[in-house]
């Protein structure tokens, strides 16, 4: 009888923790044309801040861990206003920010196999 309370008790806790994160998700609004475009091109921003930036490493030498860091630090500007866009039209923050965090882990994730190429490429050629 005391598991059955205890296993009870731990599915009606379970439910009132999920009841709460639910609260936090976005209820399916629509996003028009417009808003879409404006956030396509934020991210095309984005990219071809990070592709500028890494254009100015030509020839020099790399901390491959570093770079990295300091280019999606040089481009963090064009992701807040990428969030901005989202927040005109009442997209909840924690939607916003997850779609950015994973846009930047993804861009980070491509800077970082590029400069391990041209890194790997210059030792070779040395």
């Amino acid at each position: 009888m005391m598991k059955q309370f205890l296993l009870l008790a731990c599915l009606m806790s379970a439910s009132f923790a999920y009841a709460n994160e639910v609260k936090n998700e976005w209820n399916g609004t629509k996003l028009s044309d417009d808003t879409i475009k404006k956030i396509q091109q934020s991210q095309y921003q984005y990219k071809k801040c990070v592709i500028s930036e890494m254009q100015k490493l030509k020839g020099s030498e790399i901390v491959v861990k570093e770079t990295t860091a300091n280019i999606i630090k040089q481009c963090e500007p064009v992701l807040a206003q990428m969030r901005q866009v989202y927040l005109e039209v009442k997209v909840p923050a924690i939607v916003a920010d997850r779609h950015l965090k994973k846009m930047r882990f993804d861009i980070t994730r491509r800077v970082l196999k590029q400069l391990m190429f041209a890194a790997a490429a210059n030792s070779a050629k040395q």
